[in-house]
């Protein structure tokens, strides 16, 4: 199994890892519920150094996928990924895609790339895994859907549960604000 395995770099899994633990502390996120605001300067020191870092493995390895990177840093490149420029994104897109494709990645990693793609274009979103504020007063809000009627089947195909048990945690999670999130795009 592939999740048994060492990975193949694991000094790239390290840095992975740790790029995601930067990123996580520059956005406010400290565990077990003690979160605080956002650092907007370190923010942008660390996402300009994980979009440089990512760019070079990518265009080096290609997507840093389980078996090279170990499913922990697989998912640290996912989530660097997410919070990078679009351009960047866009590259990323089609070599998680194709990670996924063999095995390499979970396929709700592309959704949510996807998602966050199509918002960043103004475009409606697939699986439902984006919201947003508006700063309009309504607080976190579902980015627009394409179909939403058969979102939760889309989200079953990528291995996401329903909607409304996400918008149930978006709920939870953002409690202070006005009306009820299902999911924050920059939450994770």
């Amino acid at each position: 199994m592939l999740l048994d395995r060492e990975p193949q770099l694991p000094c790239m899994a390290d840095e992975l890892r740790r790029r995601m633990a930067e990123d996580q502390y520059a956005r406010g996120i400290r565990g077990a519920g003690q979160n605080v605001s956002a650092d907007s300067d370190l923010l942008r020191i660390v996402d300009e150094a994980n979009t440089r870092a990512l760019a070079r493995i990518l265009e080096t390895y290609g997507w840093p996928g389980i078996t090279l990177v170990g499913q922990e840093a697989a998912t640290a490149a996912w989530l660097i990924a997410q919070h990078a420029p679009l351009e960047l994104q866009l590259r990323a897109l089609p070599l998680l895609a194709e990670a996924a494709a063999h095995g390499q990645a979970p396929a709700w990693h592309v959704a949510y790339l996807s998602d966050r793609i199509l918002m960043r274009q103004d475009q409606p979103q697939v699986y439902g895994s984006q919201y947003c504020d508006r700063d309009d007063g309504q607080g976190m809000r579902l980015w627009p859907l394409v179909d939403p009627d058969r979102v939760d089947e889309r989200r079953t195909t990528v291995g996401l549960g329903p909607i409304a048990e996400y918008e149930a945690q978006i709920r939870a999670t953002y409690a202070h604000t006005p009306t009820a999130p299902t999911s924050s795009p920059d939450a994770t």
